[in-house]
């Protein structure tokens, strides 16, 4: 079940919510969190609910027995628990997501002929184990309380606003809320409204992009004009932005209606001058995770640059890699730690005395490219597609199909890129503090909006057959 899907729009959200608040009582609510989660996740997984619930119980019992080591001055015994509770969900996460993959790369390699296991892989694994495991460090840090409730855990790790696709919320942030929380009418408001936003960036936006993206990419590479290649590879940087940016939206909206604040995910990414910008604007949760729990246990910046250059790489090839168990996301990953690195010692000095402009133009530049990078599962069919983005295809500059791709999805491209700046935030922060003195007009106003924008989004989702959610995936 997804989001943006009139199953979930129209029968399972309300239901939730009628439940929630007006069946049953307030020191329930977490276990009635905890079971419609469940619900959720099993509606598309039956089978791997039991892999959940298994990865919640080996995390909580792990976090139990550090906390009881660690208060009773057992820390040779709290280490070994924290290690075993850690190694048994990066155990499972390995096995389901990259067991085959290990096994095929043998085969290859050695000709071995091992049989693979054909698991398929469980949604939103890499999230929620995760989670789990930034759980027990946090409480073997003494940084997180540790959890006695078993039933108030299980709805932190199987929370269905975030569970399959994030952001990934550390414990440690949202604990108060687990134990205590107060949803106000205006919150109730604002988690509608940013629901209703990234419920249109993903079917109005992402969507329409992805379509495009699809076509361009279905055209043979040796016909492909430079112009059209990159019109498609652009559709595609736009629809995994307003795609992950639109779950993430809709997730904090969801959070806000059920009484939780979750951190922002994305902070407008594209208008960034650089790509340690970049990262500081993508996918938040993600890198925080990593910065926490694998960088600065490495050293951080605060080794020698040899150490620096290894740790960086290392943060960055498990990046690639936890994106999906393929060697195009090890080489996306790699390529990003290799350009964050040459900023560090080499690029930002130069960069700094640039204009701007051509500052932006630099990051966007390589940040395409490692969309192009990402989007490939096949290495050598990215070649072709590769020698077009550069005029090598021989299928020149552009052509009549070029010219008719841009006329109809003209007014689609000026939205997409609108949408990925500050700029509709600051028209519409302006033309509320020119009405500041008419509420009335100002909230008349916002309603058309929202509801226009649910209206057109359902509208769409009943005819449309296209409704990915890319970040499933991984």
């Amino acid at each position: 079940m997804i989001f943006s899907s009139l199953l979930f729009l129209f029968r399972f959200l309300p239901a939730v919510l009628l439940l929630y608040y007006f069946l049953v009582p307030k020191p329930a609510r977490n276990f009635i969190l905890f079971l419609v989660s469940l619900v959720f996740y099993a509606w598309g997984e039956p089978v791997y609910v039991l892999l959940m619930m298994v990865s919640i119980l080996v995390s909580y019992l792990g976090g139990r027995a550090v906390s009881y080591f660690r208060e009773n001055g057992e820390d040779k015994k709290a280490k070994w628990s924290l290690f075993l509770s850690v190694g048994i969900g990066l155990a499972l996460l390995g096995v389901f997501k990259y067991a085959d993959f290990v096994l095929n790369t043998v085969n290859e390699l050695t000709g071995a002929g091992i049989g693979l296991l054909g698991l398929a892989l469980p949604i939103g694994i890499s999230f929620y184990t995760f989670q789990t495991i930034s759980y027990i460090i946090d409480v073997y840090r003494g940084t997180a309380r540790v959890q006695k409730n078993i039933i108030s855990y299980g709805a932190y790790v199987t929370m269905f606003p975030q569970l399959i696709a994030g952001p990934i919320v550390q414990y440690k942030t949202i604990d108060a809320q687990l134990r205590k929380r107060q949803v106000t009418p205006e919150l109730f408001a604002d988690g509608v409204h940013r629901f209703m936003v990234g419920l249109g960036k993903k079917v109005l936006l992402a969507n329409n992009a992805g379509l495009l993206w699809d076509y361009v990419r279905g055209m043979s590479a040796g016909s492909l004009p430079m112009v059209t290649a990159w019109m498609g590879i652009a559709a595609y940087t736009f629809q995994i932005y307003f795609d992950f940016s639109a779950y993430s939206d809709m997730a904090i909206g969801l959070g806000y209606m059920f009484g939780f604040r979750f951190l922002e995910n994305f902070n407008y990414p594209y208008i960034s001058k650089s790509i340690t910008e970049f990262w500081r604007r993508w996918h938040i949760s993600l890198g925080t995770w990593f910065r926490e729990y694998v960088y600065i246990p490495l050293g951080g910046n605060r080794v020698g640059a040899a150490r620096h250059v290894r740790n960086i790489l290392i943060v960055w090839l498990l990046t690639g890699i936890w994106h999906g168990a393929n060697w195009h996301f090890l080489l996306w990953g790699l390529y990003y730690g290799v350009l964050l690195l040459l900023e560090k010692y080499f690029l930002n000095r130069y960069l700094e005395r640039m204009p701007k402009i051509v500052q932006h133009i630099y990051c966007l530049f390589f940040v395409v490219l490692g969309w192009y990078i990402f989007s490939f599962d096949q290495i050598a069919s990215g070649f072709g597609y590769l020698g077009s983005l550069f005029g090598l295809a021989g299928a020149g500059f552009a052509n009549r199909e070029t010219v008719y791709l841009l006329y109809n999805n003209a007014i689609l491209l000026v939205l997409l890129i609108l949408g990925s700046t500050r700029l509709p935030k600051i028209l519409a922060g302006r033309i509320m503090e020119v009405l500041a003195e008419r509420d009335w007009i100002s909230i008349l106003l916002r309603g058309i909006f929202y509801i226009g924008v649910f209206l057109l989004s359902v509208a769409y989702l009943v005819d449309a057959s296209y409704n990915p959610f890319l970040y499933f995936r991984f």
